[in-house]
């Protein structure tokens, strides 16, 4: 993981028009794709840990039109296979 200059952050906004920040946790190149792991943002007295809000977020990069855009998986099959692949690094880098 990435914490030589503290974490970074980013803002998405849904489907719904809402802001949501988010902290990106790591990046995997995968299969020729790029996915981004993250968790919201949320000050600690607010973090819900059963909310659906509070879990980790993966996101893939895409190109649009010359442009990086970040969107959701494509099925369900993808985003486990992303989910297992980031919990590898992130359980290797524990054992380290």
């Amino acid at each position: 993981m990435r914490e030589e200059f503290g974490p970074d952050f980013i803002t998405v906004t849904d489907e719904e028009g809402n802001d949501i920040e988010l902290e990106l946790l790591d990046v995997l190149e995968y299969n020729g794709q790029t996915y981004m792991a993250f968790f919201p943002a949320v000050l600690e007295e607010d973090a819900d840990e059963e909310s659906d809000e509070y879990g980790l977020v993966i996101l893939k990069s895409i190109q649009e039109n010359g442009e990086e855009l970040l969107s959701t998986l494509d099925s369900e099959a993808e985003l486990t296979e992303i989910y297992n692949q980031f919990m590898e690094i992130f359980f290797e880098d524990e054992d380290k």
